[in-house]
């Protein structure tokens, strides 16, 4: 069986790495450069590899293609001739998991998965369960799975991984929330990437679990229209549920037939902000249905450190509060970021735009941001909508600029908020350059 792995980086290198263990003849293709680290891996794996091209001769030869989720398929000329040659193209986790017997519990969502995925994994490793920690992020799944195993995976899974799969499914499944993201790759048609979201749910069976934010419309419009064979367990912020979790009288109340009751105060969590108490409802239900106990919950509730680069607190300055938000690459994200300010705050925006609409902003902005500084190469849309909101707009163009403006701007009390509601490749790496990047900056402040 010949296996072609399109893309060098972790979850290509991870499958390689684990389809070598299997007995397939393994050939890796990237067409951008392979990082010297993963060069070395394949080498002394005895892998076959190139860079900078994608040999048609060595490709389409193939039995089986592991596709890495950042290659766009209706751009890539080589996966679409693989796929009008009937070639399967799957995903790193379509791959791997049945070469595993582990309990996998997939997260996705437009926001949150990250912070979700991190939180399960975190009751569950604290409970001292054999957990490992996947997907979108951490060490490639595959190569775990050829590395030695885990009983159960926490999986991060954005919709271009669901797109990869035909007969996995998690045990338990999580929806966190679904906004308008990545539409570029969708024909710029929301139900296409609603439709991918939801594919983590569609080969799950009665025994099998969703775990979905009630409060979504976009969620809670497809259950209305389209079935799964899944167990429900809704979350919700507004609404007291009989089946699911809930928030009353400042409490976290999780309800699960079969399950013993869970009660927590919210003021004792580690996490803040309304987000943040989906996110905890949605990784406790996990941990309930893990059967792990309420004693224990409580205990990694109150002690999780969260995720680098996601509302983290960096530093107190002259009493003004910076804080590193840069993983908010959407417009949603940067909502919450904004929904859960509680002084007057300078607000860092901007990057590359995904066909944003800054109107839905326009109240928090009003009511929360006091000037705007804009980072990205080009800001037009964004001073369009808010150069008559905020007092003061500024446009720079490196971090360093952005964080002395804004030391400028603020008074005791205020604070400085890195939330670009962006993508950010104009002038950054990746959002964690961006967000290391802030980070410094305000240490030399």
């Amino acid at each position: 069986m010949r296996l072609i792995v399109l893309g060098g980086g972790e979850s290509g290198v991870g499958t390689a790495i684990l389809g070598k263990k299997k007995g397939y003849d393994v050939f890796v293709s990237d067409y951008g450069k392979i990082k010297e680290s993963y060069k070395k891996v394949l080498i002394n794996n005895g892998i076959a590899w190139e860079e900078g091209q994608h040999s048609e001769d060595l490709i389409l030869n193939a039995d089986v293609v592991m596709k890495s989720p950042g290659i766009p398929e209706k751009k890539s000329l080589i996966v679409l001739k693989l796929i009008e040659k009937g070639i399967p193209v799957i995903s790193e986790i379509e791959f791997a998991a049945p070469f595993t017997n582990a309990t996998t519990i997939g997260i996705t969502g437009s926001n949150g998965k990250t912070t979700t995925t991190m939180l399960t994994h975190h009751l569950l490793k604290s409970a001292g369960l054999n957990v490992g920690l996947g997907g979108n992020i951490g060490k490639s799944f595959a190569w775990q799975v050829a590395d030695g195993d885990f009983e159960s995976y926490v999986l991060e899974l954005s919709s271009f991984q669901l797109d990869g799969i035909i007969n996995y499914k998690p045990h338990i499944a999580i929806i966190t929330n679904i906004s308008p993201d990545h539409l570029d790759r969708y024909d710029y048609k929301y139900e296409n990437y609603i439709a991918s979201k939801f594919r983590i749910t569609m080969n799950q069976t009665e025994d099998d679990f969703l775990i979905y934010d009630a409060d979504d419309e976009a969620i809670t419009e497809w259950l209305k229209n389209n079935k799964t064979k899944a167990q429900l367990i809704p979350f919700s912020l507004t609404k007291t549920l009989e089946n699911g979790a809930f928030i009353k009288n400042k409490n976290m109340e999780i309800n699960i037939i079969n399950e013993e009751e869970f009660t927590m105060e919210t003021e004792t969590m580690a996490l803040e902000g309304k987000h943040n108490m989906k996110n905890a409802m949605a990784a406790t239900s996990v941990a309930k249905l893990m059967k792990i106990r309420n004693a224990t919950i409580r205990e990694s509730l109150s002690n999780f450190q969260g995720v680098e680069h996601r509302l983290e607190k960096v530093l107190k300055i002259q009493n003004v509060q910076y804080i590193n938000d840069s993983k908010a690459t959407n417009v949603n994200a940067t909502f919450f970021a904004l929904d859960s300010m509680n002084t007057p705050t300078v607000w860092i925006v901007g990057g590359v735009d995904k066909g944003n609409d800054y109107n839905e902003l326009m109240s928090l902005v009003r009511e929360k941001v006091k000037a705007i500084i804009c980072l990205g190469v080009d800001n037009r849309k964004i001073i369009d909508v808010f150069g008559n909101v905020v007092d003061m707009m500024v446009e720079v163009s490196n971090m360093e600029d952005a964080v002395k403006t804004a030391q400028h701007l603020t008074e005791k009390g205020d604070t400085v908020l890195l939330s670009p509601a962006c993508a950010s490749f104009d002038l950054f790496e990746n959002y964690e350059d961006r967000g290391n990047q802030f980070k410094n900056a305000v240490k030399h402040l």
